[in-house]
């Protein structure tokens, strides 16, 4: 009976689930939607990471290497006899050194695979610039030279010599010295012969050129009692030992008495002085990693939000 008791009283539920078919019915909403998409944005972020680990390039450029050819200082006369105004450009009188650095420049421009040095002189000389293929640096550094800052006289030889020492700095089949001067060798320790001795043993060709008018030429003097005033003044160019440095070392002579002859000048020497310049040519590709990294952290970083915040999970 105890039994029969209480197997009757044993407690039944009193309701009994239902069937679910009816919230097939509700339609998710739009921020449910996108939960659903919350995992694959990691995904994504964590594929693309890879992508970017895998350094994608794209698109090739072929650039040229220059591994050859010629050496050449540019020997410029600063002495106080390159301050004659004795050269017009652009309709404008200005003084030796003036015209010459524009012709310069010009000239500097249509070298390619060049290395250029420099080298200035008056009582002393000395190296403004050492062989360098930084044609930009050539042509700052050419703006800024003054005319006596190496001494008013001019040392020819002391010239070529460090000249010399220069081109000895890096080997090259070519090496060449252009001596522009306007003056007689009158200062220095080495004399113009013996240095282009040396030069011709060591097969550097010298080209010198002689600028500047021939008898007088005006100088500007300023007085600082009398003000500003024109003085005409003799000028000599010693031509016979700059052509005899010439023929020494198998270069050439040149004399430049206006802007014309000298632009003339440097444009012969720029067409004698050519080399055929060996060229090596590398692929060069643009990076792509950083298109696949951006968005990858950009990824992560709104999956870190909405993954703790908006659609935090507590198990």
């Amino acid at each position: 009976m105890a039994v029969f008791y209480r197997r009757r009283t044993k407690p039944h539920p009193c309701l009994r689930v239902s069937s679910t078919g009816a919230l097939k019915e509700i339609k998710p909403s739009l921020t449910l939607r996108f939960g659903l998409f919350l995992p694959w944005m990691k995904y994504a972020a964590f594929a693309m990471m890879v992508l970017a680990m895998a350094r994608p390039q794209w698109g090739t450029r072929q650039v040229n290497i220059l591994t050859e050819g010629v050496n050449l200082i540019l020997a410029v006369d600063l002495s106080e006899s390159m301050a004659a105004l004795d050269f017009k450009r652009k309709g404008k009188i200005v003084n030796r050194l003036e015209a010459v650095k524009g012709v310069i420049h010009d000239f500097i421009g249509k070298r390619a695979g060049d290395r250029i040095g420099m080298v200035v002189f008056g009582t002393n000389a000395y190296t403004q610039l050492p062989l360098t293929r930084d044609y930009n640096t050539i042509a700052f550094i050419l703006d800024r030279l003054q005319i006596g800052a190496a001494g008013p006289n001019t040392a020819i030889g002391d010239a070529i010599g460090i000249s010399l020492k220069r081109l000895a700095d890096i080997k090259s089949r070519s090496n060449v010295i252009i001596l522009l001067t306007d003056g007689q060798s009158n200062s220095g320790q080495l004399t113009p012969e013996a240095a282009a001795e040396i030069a011709a043993g060591q097969g550097v060709k010298i080209y010198t050129v002689g600028v500047g008018s021939r008898g007088k030429a005006p100088f500007l003097i300023r007085d600082p009692l009398l003000g500003e005033r024109y003085v005409y003044q003799p000028v000599n160019i010693d031509e016979e030992i700059l052509q005899k440095i010439a023929d020494k070392t198998q270069g050439m002579y040149f004399r430049a008495e206006d802007l014309a002859g000298l632009e003339k000048i440097y444009a012969t020497i720029d067409r004698l002085e050519k080399t055929n310049v060996k060229m090596k040519t590398f692929e060069e590709y643009r990076e792509l990693y950083v298109y696949f990294l951006l968005p990858a952290l950009g990824l992560l970083t709104i999956w870190g939000m909405l993954a703790y915040t908006r659609f935090l999970r507590i198990p």
